[in-house]
């Protein structure tokens, strides 16, 4: 069976820089408290009648496709990762594959939050691996700003969030040496309500109303603490999982781009596996938490500083709402 392997990795965020200071203007909160608690300094926030998921996603796809040297013609299939669709329905893949003019391929949607980039890079590796499709785009973007309760008492998790598109295409690989090795997927859904958004939802007699909005019940719910100690464990596990599975040693690892929902996540992981700075990549200081999007933003962004080369290990971690949790590992 054949392998599959990333053949180009693009990113796009918005203009608009958000930094503790302003955060600070809205909310009881201050960059101290903000930097102590999760390591952000800035994030991106969309601007309304300008930016949109689609648009985000084009820029972010039209990076990748140029770096892989192809076109929206060579493109056989979409996954596209996300929990901040532009519409309810239908999915942002078929709207990005009318933005970008694909034929029409076929466009799948991912909805597990943080984790959903591994997911959907795994639908798309078991695609390639068969021989079903040649060429594949996978996309993890969010707009995230436009959820959050921006007041005190969602100070906890508005903080943390922000808005951004990644893209990899996907592609056979051409050497024994290079491609997803594997790919390990885990859910626990007892954990739903720990880190969710309640409505609009469909079991409701109306999807939306005034007493909805004014509940909050229509804002990101986090409960920081279940999801840390859940996180630190699961992240633990599934990177372990990974390396068993490819009968290879933590210290084998050249790259580990954990999501970024966390610094002080990303750091303890990187303790525990003794990994020094050079082989963990982080960006969530200057990016923040854009859920789906971080992976894929966080591998361009590695690319283009030259921290991945040819033959490199490099292994993909995430946990988030469901709770979900996933790693990937692969041969660059």
């Amino acid at each position: 069976m054949r392998k599959s392997k990333i053949l180009g990795v693009g990113h796009y965020v918005p203009e608009r820089v958000v930094t503790n200071e302003e955060l600070s203007q809205m909310m009881d909160t201050s960059n101290e408290w903000i930097v102590e608690r999760t390591g952000i300094q800035s994030r991106h926030w969309f601007t309304p009648g300008i930016d949109t998921l689609t648009s985000l996603s084009r820029k972010a796809t039209e990076m990748a496709l140029e770096r892989a040297n192809l076109t929206a013609m060579d493109i056989d299939f979409i996954v596209f990762a996300t929990i901040t669709p532009d519409y309810f329905i239908p999915g942002n893949g078929v709207l990005l594959q009318r933005e970008l003019g694909f034929d029409n391929i076929g466009a799948l949607d991912i909805r597990n939050a943080c984790s959903g980039f591994i997911y959907a890079l795994s639908v798309a590796d078991q695609f390639i691996k068969t021989g079903m499709y040649d060429r594949i785009l996978v996309v993890g973007a969010e707009i995230q700003s436009s959820a959050l309760d921006k007041s005190d008492e969602g100070r906890s998790s508005s903080v943390i969030f922000a808005d951004g598109a990644g893209a990899v295409v996907l592609g056979p690989s051409t050497s024994d040496q290079s491609g997803i090795l594997s790919t390990h997927l885990h859910s626990q859904g007892e954990y739903a309500e720990e880190l969710y958004c309640k409505d609009p939802g469909s079991s409701r007699e109306v999807r939306l109303s005034p007493e909805m909005l004014e509940s909050g019940s229509t804002f990101l719910k986090m409960n920081g603490n279940a999801v840390f100690k859940h996180a630190v464990l699961r992240f633990m596990e599934v990177i372990q999982e990974a390396l068993d599975h490819n009968q290879l040693e933590q210290s084998a690892i050249d790259l580990l781009i954990p999501h970024q929902a966390n610094l002080r996540i990303s750091q303890y992981i990187q303790q525990k596996l003794g990994l020094p700075d050079e082989k963990v990549f982080n960006n969530i200081m200057h990016m923040g938490n854009t859920t789906a999007a971080t992976i894929p933003i966080a591998l361009s962004e590695a690319w283009e500083q030259g921290k991945i080369k040819e033959g490199d290990l490099i292994c993909l971690a995430a946990f988030g709402s469901g709770f979900t949790w996933a790693s990937a590992l692969l041969h660059w």
